[in-house]
């Protein structure tokens, strides 16, 4: 029985982990479609894409393998620092490496 529950657990989170993906990438497509100033591209959208789940499934590896306690949120905290450094180093080039977004 634990291992259904725990089985059907991680199939939710993995679902949530896809649909908030999938979510955040309708934001700026809806956003395209009312204004000039948002102007993506496909391999904008599959950057975005590949960086947020990969956060998504970095954190549901955590979760699975660490009890809960200190390490594990420390983990959590870390994964979500390096998803927005990366982010904002993407966006707008605050380590100014060639892969800055201006």
């Amino acid at each position: 029985m634990k291992n259904q529950v725990t089985l059907n657990s991680s199939k939710l989170r993995m679902i949530i982990i896809l649909s908030v993906t999938a979510f955040l990438l309708v934001i700026p497509l809806v956003a395209m479609q009312f204004t000039d100033e948002v102007d993506w591209t496909l391999p904008d959208f599959v950057t975005a894409g590949i960086l947020l789940l990969s956060t998504g499934l970095a954190i549901e590896l955590v979760i699975r393998n660490l009890k809960a306690g200190a390490l594990r949120t420390i983990f959590l905290v870390v994964i979500l620092l390096l998803l927005f450094l990366i982010w904002a180093e993407l966006a707008v080039g605050i380590f100014g490496t060639p892969f800055a977004g201006n």
